[in-house]
């Protein structure tokens, strides 16, 4: 009976997950690690490393399937043979042997966290976990003890009298007896809280009633856990850690960035296994907010350097002397991520219009112009007039002029990012034509890194009739 009942206690989690997820229909299994930096020695977690850890492979050796189950009906049918012939000695041989195999594989997932949590303080002991993985823990490892402890009982020599245990086996006794009392109950304990977002007045609207965390701190728990925000994304992995366990690991990780100059691009923060609330990281760890504020200002300096040199070497070029006056010229440096610039007015989006020699078009309340190898800037030329101005054609590599519907008179020319020019017709809604010159194509679709100012365009914008597009040059 006491054979059976081990082998029945060993088996009892895997056949009720099996039923479970028969009845369920869900056969997922969800395994959780949390390890965390440690910052001092402790000694059930580098025996756990050095040694135990590397046992993990003798646990798919199918004696030690079902958590022992086949080895105990092993130990079992050895102990039943060695009665049946007489060798009580042997019996008893067998059945410590098997005891003893089980007690080695789980007594360590006992023994090293109380290790840590009596020796190491509070350090050691969350490097286990939080509470609610640490408990657990420990209740499966002294679950698992019962069957080897129940084969100890079904092999045990009979005694006619009370024999006196010696002070090892007393000791034993009364330290096991000990954890079981102290450690079961804390157990059982509920786990931590984890608020919702209305607790937290993630939304913002003031009526949180969640209290004993600063503003930073829930904030940094709205952001891991994606409340708040329509398209907000959580950060996997941490949806039922406490708000108490989650905030720790995020101090956790502060301080290894901290050391790191607040840097969370740093290869021990990266490897660290909190590592995917890094993005998180700046609402709650003050270090970190400052090194991305400074990394973000010496971008912004690198960028607006950049655009200065760029704007710079268009202002280098010899501006355009028309052959007759226009109504007003603008100059400007136009920046594309998807070839062209475009011209809008106010109501009118959507797609640009088809390119006319692959340089420009234009439709009711649209423009579009070639500026750039897909990615770059164009230095532009705008000149607004009256009437038609004389064709020019010397110096310009291409020249294409196509008709524009203006249905409001309010069109402005602008790229993906920088300034837009506005105010280029001359005479409100109405029929224009709009002519375009180019030059430098060549140079920046056939140069790997073509000079800055690379492409000009030359824009003349006019009252005119008339829609079919006309290809000068």
């Amino acid at each position: 009976m006491l054979w059976a009942a081990a082998a029945l206690i060993a088996v009892a989690p895997t056949l009720n997950f099996r039923v479970t997820s028969i009845l369920t229909g869900d056969d997922t299994v969800e395994r959780f690690m949390w390890v965390i930096p440690i910052s001092g020695p402790c000694l059930g977690q580098d025996i756990h490393d050095l040694v135990y850890s590397h046992a993990y492979a003798v646990f798919d050796f199918p004696l030690f399937s079902y958590d022992g189950v086949p080895l105990i009906a092993l130990g079992f049918a050895g102990w039943c043979l060695s009665l049946r012939r007489g060798r009580a000695g042997l019996a008893r041989i067998i059945g410590r042997c098997v005891a003893v195999v089980l007690l080695v594989l789980s007594l360590p997932d006992v023994l090293l966290p109380a290790l840590d949590s009596a020796l190491g303080g509070s350090t050691c002991l969350e490097a286990w976990g939080p509470p609610e993985v640490y408990f657990a823990q420990i209740g499966w490892g002294l679950y698992d003890c019962v069957p080897p402890l129940l084969v100890l009982s079904a092999v045990r020599a009979p005694r006619r009298a009370y024999v006196r245990r010696g002070p090892v086996a007393r000791t034993t006794t009364i330290v096991l007896a000990a954890t079981m009392v102290v450690l079961l109950p804390a157990a059982s304990a509920a786990p931590g809280k984890v608020s919702t977002s209305r607790e937290l007045d993630c939304t913002g609207f003031g009526d949180g009633t969640f209290t004993g965390l600063s503003e930073a701190d829930k904030r940094f728990l709205c952001e891991v856990r994606g409340y708040g925000l329509l398209y907000a994304s959580r950060v996997e992995r941490w949806d039922g850690v406490s708000d108490q366990d989650l905030l720790n690991q995020g101090r956790h990780l502060c301080a290894l960035a901290t050391r790191h100059g607040g840097d969370i691009n740093a290869r021990a923060v990266q490897e660290a296994p909190q590592a995917s609330l890094a993005p998180a990281l700046p609402i709650l760890c003050p270090a970190v907010a400052r090194a991305q504020e400074a990394e973000e200002a010496r971008e912004q300096a690198e960028l607006d350097a950049y655009v200065a040199r760029k704007e710079r070497a268009c202002a280098a070029h010899p501006r355009h002397h028309p052959k007759i006056r226009p109504v007003r010229q603008r100059r400007a440096t136009l920046w594309t991520e998807f070839w062209t610039i475009n011209g809008w007015e106010d109501g009118y989006g959507g797609d640009p219009p088809d390119l006319v020699k692959n340089l420009m078009g234009g439709g009711r309340g649209a423009l579009a112009i070639w500026a750039a190898d897909e990615v770059g800037h164009a230095c532009v030329t705008v000149e607004s007039y009256n009437r038609r101005p004389p064709l020019e054609t010397r110096g310009w590599e291409e020249v294409v002029e196509v008709g524009y519907e203006s249905p409001t008179g309010s069109l402005r020319l602008q790229g993906m990012d920088g300034p837009a020019l506005k105010g280029l017709l001359t005479r409100g809604p109405g029929s224009y034509h709009v002519r375009v010159h180019l030059r430098g194509r060549e140079l920046v679709t056939q140069t790997i890194d073509p000079p800055d100012g690379a492409v000009e365009l030359l824009v003349m914008m006019f009252p005119g009739t008339g829609k079919k597009p006309v290809v000068y040059k």
